[in-house]
């Protein structure tokens, strides 16, 4: 199974970073393939050669290999001489004129999803300032990959919900709107257009859209944001803190919703916005 489009922009990216901020001349790395033991090179930056591209490089073999068995990052001098490391990989390493390699896996709760590398065409140390640049582009890739992952699991949980409340089923609704309120939070988050697109449209399913006497309210996108955090029962602080804004941002962006709502507290708000349609 091929790497998905959008991790594929996210690896590209930190490579891209990761060059910029050391001045290494090739960076290149993947992803775990789903079902697979091994990771498939599917970015290069700075190469040469097409020699690395779409090398599967498995667990436990080479400098790559060895990142992903270890869950750490692992780095050779030399790569062709290293006794550190086995050799399966020694000819399109060659090819490219590779000889000092880092590796650093990318690891996701726990679980390692990709490799990424840096190189230099001579044999000298990669230092700690380079390790540390490695280090923190596998972060980026990390999260964003747990943001694509949190949005998947939402959107599984979203999709199947109805989209009116069921007699006698306020606990499934209570999580119906839990997941608004996470979807409308994380949206803003994604880099990927297509699947934020997407969470919106899920959003969007799960509120019944403008009710009787919902026609004339117009609440911005942020507006909604908030009120949904605070249907789901957060504080200011909480919303605050999950939508990645001040707490007093989320004072102003509730007490303008209330003013067009035309209602005096939060849970006026929460049930004005219900009956216009703009949550569910």
């Amino acid at each position: 199974m091929a790497v998905d489009a959008a991790d594929g922009v996210e690896i590209r990216s930190a490579l891209m970073r990761l060059r910029r901020a050391t001045g290494l001349p090739v960076a290149f790395g993947g992803l775990v393939e789903p079902g697979r033991r091994h990771v498939r090179i599917s970015e290069l930056s700075g190469t040469a050669t097409a020699a690395l591209s779409a090398l599967a490089v498995t667990s436990g073999n080479g400098l790559g290999g060895k990142a992903v068995a270890l869950s750490r990052p692992c780095a050779v001098t030399d790569y062709s001489v290293s006794r550190q490391i086995s050799h399966e990989y020694d000819l399109p390493v060659a090819a490219e004129g590779l000889r000092s390699v880092l590796a650093v896996p990318v690891v996701v709760r726990r679980r390692v999803r990709g490799v990424l590398y840096g190189a230099l065409r001579s044999a000298q140390p990669l230092g700690d300032r380079t390790l540390g640049a490695a280090v923190a582009a596998a972060r980026d890739v990390e999260q964003a990959l747990v943001l694509r992952d949190e949005a998947g699991e939402l959107l599984a949980t979203a999709r199947p919900q109805p989209v009116r409340e069921p007699a006698g089923s306020a606990t499934a609704w209570e999580q119906v709107r839990e997941a608004h309120a996470a979807l409308r939070a994380l949206a803003p988050r994604i880099a990927d257009p297509a699947l934020r697109d997407e969470l919106l449209r899920a959003c969007g399913l799960l509120a019944p859209g403008a009710g009787p006497g919902g026609q004339g309210v117009r609440l911005t996108p942020r507006e909604v944001d908030v009120l949904a955090c605070v249907a789901a029962g957060a504080t200011n602080a909480a919303a605050a803190e999950r939508l990645g804004v001040g707490p007093e941002t989320v004072k102003g962006y509730l007490r303008s919703a209330m003013r067009k709502l035309g209602a005096r507290t939060r849970g006026e708000a929460v049930v004005a916005a219900r009956r216009a349609g703009r949550l569910p």
